[in-house]
């Protein structure tokens, strides 16, 4: 027989675990819920502003917008404050997040007409086909701007290559900006809506006989170009490039976010019970600035204010989304912008003359355009509730690296010949690690290297002042030296002063920019 204290000691240690027992079970039927396993691929989602300035929402410094949606993104999550997209417009921002390269290191990157061929080759190494081979189901939602065709593009038959072809599963565009031919969207390679018997014509060269412009009827117009923007007229707002017929395909701008949206929310509800890959690129702030009604003259800011507004309210609607969803808990949420912001960017639509106070920069030099910080660096916030601790990071940190980081994160190859700039930073995005970049290379006016808190601008020719816009481009006759750190604002040019490490900066990007390019 069993000694007394043994029997008292076995009937604890059977209570004890089928206590266990019983907290494991129901912590398997919380991540079964939640979607949340060992090993699980989380759902990825970039929601991608349109010129949105690092001053522009509040938990970056804005007092006179309220952005509460963004605010909430950053409070469950990762706010970094030294993050850059790699150009200051927004072509090549688009085409290094995608494809892991520089833009600056292939000819033809620059800002597209609305009929330029596909720059993106089909076959290489992209961000949607990396995670496409792993299981994800992938998409893109809103603006596109990096080509479509061969450079015949025929808009009233199959529109390829696009987006389809370089890794997305889905797609849902409009094929450049808002401001540009054709007004359109195009789903999975076809027009929206296009009636047969109304072909749509389009051309960057010559207006069609008949069709009205801004710059020859003045009178048709509610916003007027303030520089450029003159051309074919839609819901009388005048853009670049002529365009004709497709009367039914054409979109009403008061109405791109909701449909931009409406297909982000159709997107995640459809491939809510397998792994995705949304890639949400919205028009807000970008010109033309159209609010919808239930956002027109609620920000106190004229129609740019109203947008961003527009833009956070369809950040928070994505958010509960996923909550209803139940997705949250498993999904990494990217939020960033393609460059710096501006206010006069083609429109006169009062951005500049109702800004009152609002410092669309924040506390940095420049804005879209331009070399100095405020072209390049954005508001950039990582959410993942399962992985990522809320907080704030001073890593650095570029859009370029999202290929390599999601690649290692998903345990897949890529080739790095066609994506030769991309870094796997995932433990910088994700809050592991405190390091982030030790350099990049800023593409505004001219080509400037961060390295630690060091940024070098070499010497450039070009005005230094874009007249229209009212923006620095960065362009110097001497090189520029700025310690961020000590002077965040670039005003002290240190470049005389420490021509040492000036000269050694000019070195080190001459040898990044020498550095071998894709076959």
């Amino acid at each position: 027989m069993k000694p007394e204290y043994l029997t008292t000691r076995f009937r604890r240690e059977r209570i004890a675990f089928a206590t266990k027992a019983k907290l494991l079970g129901v912590f398997i039927v919380i991540l079964a819920v939640t979607g949340v396993h060992a090993g699980a691929k989380p759902n990825i989602i970039i929601i991608y502003a349109d010129d949105l300035g690092y001053g522009d929402v509040g938990c970056y410094g804005a007092t006179a917008l309220k952005t509460p949606n963004i605010d909430r993104l950053a409070k469950q999550g990762l706010r970094f404050t030294d993050a850059y997209a790699t150009s200051a417009t927004c072509t090549p921002s688009r085409y290094s997040l995608l494809t892991g390269e520089y833009a600056w290191r292939q000819k033809g990157t620059g800002i597209l007409p609305g009929d330029a061929a596909l720059i993106i080759q089909p076959g290489r190494t992209t961000l949607p086909s990396v995670l496409q081979q792993t299981g994800y189901r992938t998409g893109i939602v809103g603006k596109w701007h990096l080509g479509l065709g061969n450079g015949d593009v025929s808009w009233n038959g199959e529109i390829k290559p696009g987006p389809r072809e370089i890794g997305f599963d889905y797609e849902f565009i409009m094929a450049a900006t808002g401001d540009r031919v054709p007004c359109a969207f195009v789903e999975n390679g076809r027009l929206v809506g296009l009636d047969p018997k109304d072909p749509i014509r389009v051309s960057y060269e010559t207006n069609f006989p008949g069709e009205p412009t801004g710059k020859a009827n003045p009178e048709l117009l509610t916003m007027h170009p303030s520089h450029g923007h003159d051309q074919s007229i839609l819901n009388g707002i005048s853009r670049i490039g002529y365009m004709t017929g497709g009367k039914a395909a054409l979109w009403k701008d008061e109405n791109l976010g909701d449909v931009f949206l409406g297909k982000a929310k159709e997107f995640i509800e459809k491939n809510q019970r397998q792994p995705f890959f949304l890639y949400y690129a919205t028009h807000e702030p970008h010109v033309p600035r159209v609010p919808h009604p239930r956002f027109a003259g609620k920000s106190g800011l004229g129609p740019r204010g109203d947008v961003i507004l527009q833009l956070d309210d369809a950040v928070g609607q994505i958010l509960e989304t996923l909550d209803r969803l139940k997705l949250t808990e498993n999904t990494l949420i990217i939020f960033s912008s393609d460059n710096g912001p501006i206010l006069d960017d083609g429109y006169k639509d009062q951005a500049r003359e109702l800004n009152g106070s609002h410092r669309a920069s924040g506390p940095l030099r420049g804005n879209k355009y331009s070399a100095y910080e405020a072209g390049t660096r954005v508001p950039f916030i990582v959410r993942w509730p399962a992985r990522v601790q809320p907080g704030v990071s001073a890593a650095l940190v570029s859009q370029v690296d999202f290929l390599a980081s999601m690649a290692a994160l998903t345990g897949q190859k890529f080739d790095a010949r066609t994506a030769p700039d991309s870094q796997n930073q995932l433990a910088s995005l994700l809050g592991e690690s405190p390091r982030g970049r030790t350099n990049l290379v800023e593409q505004g006016g001219p080509l400037a290297l961060r390295e630690g808190a060091w940024k070098f601008i070499p010497p450039a020719s070009g005005a230094r002042l874009n007249w229209n816009t009212k923006t620095e481009t960065g362009n110097a006759t001497e090189a520029q030296l700025f310690n961020l750190a000590d002077d965040l604002g670039e005003t002290n040019n240190l470049a005389a002063a420490q021509p040492e490490r000036a000269k050694k900066m000019a070195a080190q990007l001459q040898a990044i920019r020498n550095a071998s390019t894709p076959e």
